[in-house]
This record gives C-alpha cells, sequence and structure tokens, in this order.
C-alpha cells in the first residue's frame, strides 16, 4: 500500500498529534537538566518548577507596585488591543474586498494599489505611527489593522472572483440589483471564507501587536516579555510566549468552531 492512502485511525491520529508535543518537552526537560546540573543559577533553561512558581506568583499574587495580577492585566490588554484590530480589519476587508471583487471598475481602480500597498512591510510603518498617532492605544490597534486588512482584501477580492459567474448572470436574469447580489450571493459565500482569512491573520497581527507593545506600552504581554528581559528571566519570558500561543490556538479554535456551526454546508462541502 502507497504512504499516500495509509489514514491513521483515531487512536493512532492522537499519538502522532502527541507525540512532535511530547518530544519538544522531553528535549526541553534533557536540556535544562543538563544546564542546571553544571550551574544550578543557570537562567537560560530554567525548570518548570521553577517556572511554575513565578507565573503562580504572576498569577494569583497582586503587584506591590500596582495591586494589579500581572498575567491577568497583561492579557486583558493584549487581548483587547488584538480584538479590536482584527474585528476592525474584518469588515473593513469584507466590504471592500466585495466591491473590489464583484465590481470590474472597482477591480480595475483599486485592485493594483491594494496588491501594492500589502507589500509593504507593516513594521518599517510603526515609528510613523508613533509618530503621527502617538504612543496611546490607537498606534498600536492602526498597526495590527494595517498589516492584516489589505492581505484579507486581497484574499476576499480572490475568493469573490471565484462565485460561478453563472449565479451572477442568473441573478441579474432575475432581476437582482447589484446590491441584492452583494448582498444575498456574494456575502453568504464570502462570510465563512472570512473566518479562515481571519485564521490565517492571527499569527501576523499578534506580531504586529508584540512588537508595537515591546516599544511603546505600559502593559501587555508583548510589553512584559521585553521588560524582563534585561534581567534573563527566562522563567516569564518562556511561560509568557506558551500562553501567547494557547490564546492563539484557542482563537483559531474558536473560529473554526463558528466556522462549523454557522455555516454547516460549507464544512460539509469542504469535508467532500
Amino acid at each position: 500500500m502507497r504512504a499516500i492512502n495509509l489514514r491513521p485511525s483515531g487512536s493512532l491520529c492522537l499519538v502522532l498529534v502527541l507525540l512532535p508535543f511530547l518530544a519538544l518537552l522531553l528535549a526541553y526537560v534533557i536540556g535544562s537538566h543538563i544546564r542546571l546540573t553544571e550551574n544550578p543559577n543557570d537562567k537560560l533553561l530554567p525548570s518548570f518548577a521553577d517556572m511554575g512558581e513565578t507565573i503562580y506568583a504572576y498569577a494569583f499574587e497582586a503587584d506591590p507596585r500596582t495591586g494589579q495580577y500581572l498575567l491577568w492585566s497583561d492579557t486583558a490588554a493584549s487581548l483587547t488591543r488584538l480584538l479590536i484590530g482584527l474585528a476592525i480589519s474584518a469588515v473593513f476587508a469584507l466590504v471592500v474586498g466585495i466591491l473590489i471583487g464583484l465590481l470590474p471598475i472597482m477591480g480595475a481602480m483599486f485592485g493594483p494599489f491594494v496588491a501594492v500597498l500589502s507589500m509593504v512591510p507593516p513594521l518599517a510603518l510603526l515609528p510613523i505611527l508613533f509618530i503621527v498617532m502617538g504612543l496611546g492605544e490607537a498606534s498600536k490597534i492602526a498597526l495590527i489593522v494595517i498589516g492584516t486588512t489589505l492581505k484579507l482584501i486581497r484574499d476576499i477580492a480572490l475568493r469573490v472572483g471565484d462565485i460561478p459567474r453563472e449565479q451572477l448572470v442568473k441573478a441579474q436574469t432575475l432581476g437582482a440589483s447589484t446590491a441584492q447580489i452583494a448582498s444575498r450571493i456574494a456575502l453568504p459565500q464570502i462570510l465563512p471564507r472570512l473566518i479562515d482569512s481571519v485564521r490565517l491573520e492571527i499569527g501576523p497581527a499578534w506580531l504586529f501587536l508584540i512588537a508595537a507593545e515591546a516599544i511603546a506600552a505600559d502593559s501587555g504581554l508583548g510589553y512584559r516579555i521585553f521588560l524582563v528581559r534585561r534581567y534573563l528571566s527566562m522563567d516569564v519570558i518562556l511561560p509568557y510566549v506558551a500562553w501567547i500561543t494557547l490564546l492563539a490556538f484557542l482563537m483559531d479554535l474558536s473560529l473554526r468552531l463558528l466556522q462549523r456551526r454557522a455555516y454547516p454546508w460549507f464544512a460539509q462541502a469542504r469535508a467532500a
């Protein structure tokens, strides 16, 4: 039997999913043990016990200076910025993407423009945003919006272009206006695909957020990571990185569940 036709069963699939994670944890435990055996004060690879104690203090002991529980206050600050930025990007990209993909005039005018602007490295614009918008929340959210919106617009426009031409012709034959075609034909088919596009932008959005928080912020997960780096506090940095990864995974999982529940026909078509 060819390898391309081998499909793991349920139990084997679970083992295959867990195996890389277990291998990574084992490699870390071995590396940490070797370094701590040679130097008990080594900070590069702290033990899981040390990281657990530190994160417990960050999560369940109030900071003496601010009175806040740092892990939760940082998480709330970062998630607020991230979710606002992604929400603005999704709504704007949905409207503009449908217009560019559905209307030839809009596509001719703005398609190349969006394509060129999407090649601009968003992080290169960060100093400009800080100069123009200041160091407050607006500049951080703007970086997320700029970094994700243009790619979302291009993807939505391409998805609209993939709608069978026959559907558009039939709708016009039945007397549908352009607005009706956009709202009743394009929009229902694009919304589940928009969720896929937003899922792909979760990682870049976190990157832009952490970069902005590292430069100018007084709270947030990225701010905390770059604050403690001067003390080589890997017992804070590594758990924070793992926490960010878990949050991104949960965001992706939530969007997948939303897509499956709100648009079951899309999941069935994909599985077919």
